[in-house]
């Protein structure tokens, strides 16, 4: 999955909240298809957030252990 550089973050909130609004016009027209579509690239705006927030992506492995024979 392609992850958007950091300084991007404020760009991923403003598609956000974007989304928000046509999912409150698309249900409010009563386009039902059409919000839920939104909702799942909201789903997916808001992972691509909560990933970027969360910090850190490394993990640590810890020391490799050499078996006995």
């Amino acid at each position: 999955m392609h992850w958007p550089d950091p300084t991007q973050r404020h760009r991923l909130v403003e598609v956000r909240d974007n989304l928000i609004a046509r999912i409150t016009g698309a249900e409010r027209e009563g386009r039902l298809g059409e919000v839920e579509g939104l909702q799942a690239s909201l789903a997916g705006a808001n992972d691509k957030i909560d990933r970027r927030s969360s910090g850190s992506t490394t993990v640590d492995l810890g020391m490799p252990i050499k078996a006995r024979p």
